[in-house]
């Protein structure tokens, strides 16, 4: 069996008033997560709970988000949380704190047969 990649979905969030990081990542994760309705795990014949995702999370502060609670965000299958530079911080009007821009990508593998051509058109 070895692990392909199936299926990768965007997303952003903020946090307007809080500062907040980790909010800001787990609604750019909720954002990419309500863009799609998966069943390709159905169509190869695997359990949803079979799934390996991947989460990538791009803020200004990696640091400061709680990888965690950004992974209690999927309903199923393994998952791993990478957060990496990115994202955006924009501050306010009069030095009135910083808007906080996140940015996901969620990446779903499947553990597959090798030596199936699953590309390929039936």
């Amino acid at each position: 069996m070895a692990l392909k990649r199936m299926v990768m979905e965007l997303g952003m969030g903020t946090d307007l008033q809080g500062e907040d990081y980790t909010k800001a990542a787990c609604r750019a994760v909720h954002n990419a997560l309500r863009q799609n309705s998966l069943s390709v795990y159905d169509a190869f014949g695997v359990s949803r709970d079979e799934m390996v995702v991947e989460i990538i999370i791009g803020v200004a502060k990696p640091d400061a988000v709680d990888t965690d609670a950004v992974s209690k965000m999927l309903p199923y299958g393994s998952r791993s949380v990478r957060v990496e530079a990115g994202g955006m911080d924009t501050p306010k009007e009069g030095g009135g704190g910083t808007t906080i821009m996140a940015n996901a990508a969620i990446i779903v593998y499947l553990d597959l047969p090798e030596g199936k051509n699953w590309g390929a058109a039936a």
